[in-house]
């Protein structure tokens, strides 16, 4: 449970969300009620995670969201859903090369004077990831355990230095009001923030690769789901503390991610600010992993079932790990940045931005479809998972995500800048979308044409027929 607990929370990356994501949704919103969306964001996940969490006692399958797509909404939706994800992370890890690319070139610059573009590092880190992504997963596990403990350190100092140093000389509680959420750019703030809980699915795509997966699955996701909202919500409280709600935005906007570091440098030493800064440039390479092999899973999961070309489900003698998925996600990869930096983007305003954007209105899609899943799933099967696992909670989640998605997509004009064109507030989120299209379409086709593919479509890897059973016994028992 511990390693999946650390793929799940190391998705999302400590240092990456409060350097990155919070300081860019202060700067883009100025929105002083931002702490508090991750608590209501990770409200609204904790309807979701029980449901999901009662639905992986039962479906065990490295693709997970479109699994239980497929056994809840029907198989056409499973390859709708998985086109959906796909999209979605695959997009976030595009946006993080660029953002990779950026941070340590100006580090490298800052510290050394080494000047080299954006995108020698972006490339550079791809190779690493691609190479990590073929090995095994514990090796990975370990990795990523290592960079997630020294970076929830940092942020630790960096909040305690924050309430110990607030501005004006006492601690502002306007970002724990709910009333200053719902203001201007709340679009843009949980946009932002849900990207802060990317990694949510992780738990249940290593499903097959745990010993215990009822028990394990279930235990990771709540895990992940509290310590997520609750320890992002104070640190991005923390910021508007040192500076104060009022002028956090503008310090922001002279700083950049200056203004994590800046405090550590002044209150604690120099070099602890430096092994931050390492930290923040480990921690966007932590995440750029754990996207990477959740995207080789979902590749690998497609490929099994038929879904995709059989070769994607291929797996390395030696480790086991989706090795053909893997090379595949790294290849993808280096086209969206090669494509970047050809028509001469910006790393972080352009490709982390936009990518980001979109994949955020992908997952809230994804959870939402997924939430409907399991009302769909136990209805048609007896258990003992109890009505509000089975209906109430899922129901509630589904109605909720609708919600936030609605916001996303018609606020999204307010995560672009004004030098981007007009039209990407309707083609990035659109993506999401045409993909969800596509898939249905897709899965129509192979019901009329592969009959025999389209029956294994997200079948539990350690059960062979789950439809045909009179009694549905959960995975692990």
């Amino acid at each position: 449970m511990v390693h999946l607990v650390f793929f799940t929370v190391a998705a999302s990356a400590p240092l990456t969300v409060l350097g990155g994501g919070i300081t860019t949704t202060f700067l883009v919103t100025g929105n002083k009620g931002t702490p508090i969306s991750f608590v209501v964001l990770a409200a609204v996940l904790a309807f979701f995670a029980v449901g999901y969490a009662a639905m992986s006692r039962y479906v065990s399958n490295a693709g997970a969201f479109y699994s239980y797509l497929a056994n809840g909404l029907g198989r056409a939706a499973g390859v709708s859903g998985s086109f959906i994800a796909l999209v979605a992370y695959n997009t976030i890890n595009f946006g993080l090369y660029g953002l990779f690319g950026a941070i340590f070139g100006d580090f490298l610059n800052t510290k050394f004077g080494v000047d080299a573009p954006w995108w020698v590092w972006g490339l550079g880190a791809l190779v690493l990831v691609g190479l990590l992504g073929i090995l095994r997963v514990d090796l990975n596990a370990t990795v990523l355990a290592v960079l997630l403990i020294a970076e929830i350190l940092a942020v630790c100092v960096f909040d305690i230095i924050s309430f110990t140093h607030p501005a004006g000389g006492a601690v502002d509680f306007a970002g724990l009001s709910v009333g200053n959420l719902f203001g201007s750019g709340v679009g843009a703030v949980l946009a932002l923030g849900i990207a802060a809980f990317a990694g949510f699915e992780s738990a249940a795509i290593y499903s097959e690769e745990v010993r215990d997966p009822r028990r394990t699955v279930a235990r990771a996701t709540y895990i992940a789901v509290a310590f997520t909202g609750l320890f992002y919500a104070l640190s991005a409280w923390a910021l508007s503390v040192i500076y104060g709600p009022s002028e956090v935005q503008g310090v922001i906007n002279e700083q950049g991610p200056g203004a994590v570091f800046g405090p550590l440098a002044q209150y604690a030493s120099p070099m602890l600010a430096d092994v931050a800064n390492v930290l923040f440039i480990t921690s966007v390479f932590a995440a750029l992993l754990s996207f990477h092999n959740g995207v080789a899973r979902y590749l690998f999961a497609l490929g099994r079932e038929r879904v995709l070309p059989e070769f994607l489900g291929r797996t390395s003698v030696r480790s086991a790990s989706p090795i053909a998925g893997s090379l595949t996600q790294t290849f993808l990869a280096f086209v969206v940045v090669v494509l970047f930096v050809i028509t001469g983007r910006d790393p972080v305003e352009d490709l982390f931005t936009w990518m980001s954007g979109t994949s955020a209105v992908g997952l809230v899609l994804l959870m939402t479809l997924t939430s409907a899943s399991v009302v769909g799933f136990f209805r048609r099967r007896p258990s003992e998972e109890g009505v509000w696992r089975t209906l109430i909670a899922p129901s509630l989640a589904t109605v909720l995500l609708a919600g936030v998605l609605t916001i996303l997509v018609w606020n999204f004009n307010a995560l672009l800048s004004p030098s981007n064109p007009s039209y990407l507030r309707w083609v990035l989120p659109g993506l999401e979308g045409l993909a969800a299209i596509i898939g249905l379409i897709w899965g129509a086709a192979l019901r009329s044409a592969r009959p025999e593919v389209y029956e294994g479509i997200g079948r539990s890897a350690t059960q062979t027929n789950i439809e045909e059973q009179d009694e549905y016994v959960p995975v692990g028992v």
